[in-house]
């Protein structure tokens, strides 16, 4: 009889320390997991002000002013134009 019971208790014993490692795994998970979203739902507004901020930057008079004060670029006009034309090379 105190054979079975100290069986009995040692089994008691063992599925409580499992049963107290299984909880406390089972708070980790979960703590990882809600920072986890937490991180995610960070990245999804950044990604959203980035977008924003992406359509502003690509406006077409921020390109056209880039273009003039940056590359010294100007407007295409017909007497500024070269026109370069193709021709066959001479054969040999």
């Amino acid at each position: 009889m105190m054979r079975l019971n100290l069986v009995l208790l040692f089994a008691v014993m063992a599925s409580a320390m499992y049963l107290v490692g299984v909880q406390y795994d089972s708070r980790r998970i979960f703590t990882e997991l809600d920072k986890s979203r937490s991180e995610a739902h960070r990245l999804e507004l950044e990604n959203e002000r980035l977008q924003v901020e992406k359509r502003a930057q690509t406006t077409p008079a921020r390109v056209e002013r880039l273009a003039r004060e940056k590359l010294q670029m100007r407007q295409a006009k017909p007497g500024i134009t070269t026109y370069v034309t193709y021709s066959e090379p001479a054969a040999p």
